[in-house]
């Protein structure tokens, strides 16, 4: 992530946008004899006079409206980092090396061994395997290294103001504003990333309200401070999204020659008919069902998701970031590395080419969303069922080649 002056750019346009918001309240942003406030701090006044019904209806009373917001304006560095997700951007293959880079693997391992006895405690309480846990740990903060120093409601509020996801942001702020207002934490405690994520496993704010644990039973959850509170937190967070106890997130395969890439979906018993068998030599689960995803193409390696893929990808949505997860906290505990080549040298699409794809599939009816260049699930499966219809091999992934012969058809 990466500052710009792009950011304040932004941030003097707020007015356009701030128009179509809702939520009032009277705050000054500058000291009496100051010289006449930016028009983005004016903008960010508008914004916060609309935002105070809507606090006031969620039961934020005027003296916690007036605390939280004492002396906020809005941050220009934010809206810069709003323009690039890695996770989206980065070929699969780095943003996997960067997740277990770094000595990540070295220092999950030291706080696998430091937090051993309440790892084993939330296991067994909510289900959630260990090294789930510590990868989405990892993949978070390191451990705890970056938890973030950002003032949460600033964040939180320059990402409202000016509508950056629609009323998410909106909504996180009020849900932390009640935060305040219950108890839950002081004005203080409140800090985190540039997206308002908060603590050693980057919760936000409804986050916390819904599923924040306090281990320690010392009458506070905090999962800034105490690595056990985050750690059931977490393990909360993904049982209550369905996490199913016993299940891998997944596991790499390899495929017989001849191969049908029809076979998507299926039971592990049909991908065990199909002669599907796992890379490491262990048996696939004698229960359950997959769905097999090419993360680089059917060149590249291959792997079997289960369900559970999909509940880590509640904390995020990105397919590279639950692999990362996955594959973190399976080399934290000693498993093998991803063992097929990757195709490095093989030609990817840009963004421009990717929202090119996505609008030829769209017309085609085989995408709903929007052209936003980025490669996840929906774009997977509209280039899986092109590629049925044109009888290519059915791996999901989007190529230069793939558009190429879509430009061609008429």
């Amino acid at each position: 992530m990466r500052l710009s002056v792009l950011a304040a750019s932004a941030l003097l346009s707020l007015a356009p946008a701030l128009a179509q918001t809702t939520g009032s309240i009277n705050v000054s942003r500058a000291p009496a004899g100051s010289a006449q406030a930016s028009p983005a701090s004016a903008s960010f006044d508008i914004f916060l006079q609309r935002l105070w019904p809507q606090a006031q209806a969620r039961g934020i009373s005027r003296t916690t409206f007036d605390l939280a917001f004492r002396g906020v304006t809005p941050d220009a560095s934010i809206v810069a980092l709003t323009k690039k997700q890695s996770e989206f951007s980065a070929p699969i293959w780095s943003y996997l090396n960067n997740a277990v880079g770094g000595g990540r693997v070295q220092r999950g391992q030291a706080v696998a061994a430091e937090n051993a006895a309440v790892l084993a405690q939330v296991e067994a309480r909510y289900g959630v395997p260990k090294e789930v846990v510590l990868g989405v740990w990892g993949m978070e903060t390191n451990f705890g290294s970056f938890k973030g120093s950002k003032d949460v409601i600033r964040s939180l509020a320059t990402l409202a103001a000016i509508r950056y996801r629609g009323d998410f942001f909106r909504d996180e702020l009020l849900t932390a504003l009640e935060l305040i207002q219950k108890g839950y934490v002081e004005r203080d405690e409140l800090r985190g990333s540039w997206a308002g994520a908060m603590g050693h496993t980057q919760f936000m704010p409804s986050s916390y309200m819904k599923y924040a644990v306090d281990w320690t039973g010392n009458g506070h959850a905090d999962i800034w401070n105490s690595s056990s509170d985050a750690i059931a937190s977490t393990a909360n967070y993904l049982k209550s999204y369905g996490w199913v106890p016993g299940l891998p997130w997944g596991m790499e395969v390899s495929l017989p020659d001849g191969f049908d890439h029809r076979l998507d979906k299926a039971s592990f018993a049909a991908f065990r008919s199909a002669g599907v068998r796992r890379a490491d030599g262990r048996a696939l689960p004698s229960s359950g069902e997959g769905r097999l995803f090419y993360p680089a193409g059917h060149t590249g390696p291959v792997l079997l998701l289960t369900a559970n893929f999909d509940v880590i990808k509640k904390y995020n949505s990105s397919d590279a970031y639950a692999l990362a997860v996955g594959h973190l906290g399976d080399r934290i505990m000693g498993r093998a590395a991803i063992q097929a080549d990757w195709p490095l040298k093989a030609a990817r699409l840009d963004m421009a080419g990717t929202k090119d794809l996505q609008r030829r599939l769209k017309a085609l009816g085989l995408y709903d969303h929007d052209a936003d260049g980025r490669i996840g699930t929906g774009t997977r499966e509209a280039v899986r069922r092109y590629q049925i219809s044109v009888g290519e091999i059915a791996d999901g992934y989007p190529t230069p080649a793939l558009l190429t012969r879509m430009r061609g058809s008429r």
